[in-house]
């Protein structure tokens, strides 16, 4: 089953979208937005899957679908916690910044709290108040969504409560976040809002590809109409989406509507860092990962980070060659 929301309003209007993402539904008459679903699943999902069964055998009314006119599948969200299930991303960036990792990130995954009250669409521009200094850089990630997940939830038992599953840019501002982080507190102004897929979709509709709380499929990336990186989300995940959901909950149950982020999608190559696609290896899911790469390999990042007009666009597609979760499309765009 695949699901979107229209904008309007605050909270966007839920739609049934077919599986080729050419057709849709409304489903107002069982849920007016996605969080309403998410509110009332064990009631509400049956209904949604036999709207979907029949947009998908021609037997309802339809219209045609406009990735354009989508806002966030959730426009905001009770809940936004980014996980770093990539532990290779992270070893890089602290190699870069000549910074120690400590052992305890190989067992015991990293998260933070991201602001989740105002979600970009997936074709909204990233808007900036500059580009000089701020580093600003996308991140390709896996998200989820959860139905109400009690807290110490096992990692086993936290798979059972992922509804939805979306693709994200998780926009990060590089230039800030050192001067954040050395105060101990954390991230907030290098993290501004992030972009969701059109369309996000339950389990099943993954097949095989979604297994154990992993996703296999390589998650695509094109800067300026250039691809740059084309990594393989189920290789080199330390952490499964089970493990994120119940570190998540490990303190405090998580209410429906809660969105995890896998991190950076980032795999290795023999054992080490990367390479360019340009080079023949599967290349990056953001800007940062080549820069410390180059630094740790030339002594200097060459490759910059977005400034305004440029364009990202991030993309999952099937075996078949067709998009899972439609397309994130965005141009960075400076307002001051």
């Amino acid at each position: 089953m695949k699901l979107a929301s229209l904008k309007s309003g605050r909270d966007g209007q839920l739609v049934v979208v077919s599986s080729d993402l050419s057709k849709m539904v409304s489903a107002a008459d069982v849920a007016p937005t996605m969080q309403a679903a998410l509110d009332n699943w064990p009631e509400v999902a049956p209904k949604l899957a036999e709207l979907f069964s029949k947009l998908e055998n021609g037997e309802v009314e339809s219209t045609d679908f406009n990735q354009n006119e989508c806002a966030s599948p959730l426009p905001r969200a009770y809940q936004w916690a980014d996980g770093s299930a990539y532990v290779n991303h992270v070893e890089l960036v602290r190699k870069a910044r000549n910074a120690e990792m400590p052992a305890t990130f190989w067992t015991d995954p990293l998260m933070y709290q991201g602001g989740s009250d105002s979600f970009l669409a997936p074709r909204e521009d990233i808007q900036m108040p500059q580009s000089e200094g701020f580093g600003i850089d996308f991140e390709a990630e896996i998200a989820v969504i959860t139905d109400d997940v009690p807290m110490g939830v096992s990692p086993e038992d936290a798979l059972g409560h992922i509804k939805l599953i979306m693709i994200v840019n998780d926009v990060s501002l590089r230039g800030l976040i050192p001067g954040e982080l050395a105060k101990g507190f954390g991230f907030f102004q290098s993290k501004p809002s992030s972009a969701f897929s059109p369309v996000c979709v339950t389990p099943e509709e993954l097949g095989e590809k979604w297994d154990n709380g992993v996703l296999s499929l390589p998650l695509v990336s094109h800067l300026n109409g250039e691809m740059f990186g084309k990594p393989d989300a189920g290789t080199d995940m330390t952490f499964n989406f089970g493990q994120l959901v119940a570190h998540a909950a490990k303190t405090r149950p998580l209410c429906a509507g809660t969105v995890i982020g896998s991190g950076t999608v980032s795999n290795k190559l023999d054992g080490g860092p990367g390479k360019p696609v340009k080079e023949g290896g599967v290349g990056y899911s953001c800007i940062a990962e080549i820069r410390m790469i180059e630094t740790i390999q030339n002594g200097k990042p060459e490759t910059p980070f977005m400034k305004g007009g440029d364009e990202i666009s991030i993309e999952m597609f099937d075996a078949h060659g067709n998009t899972i979760f439609g397309k994130i499309a965005q141009r960075v765009t400076i307002t001051g």
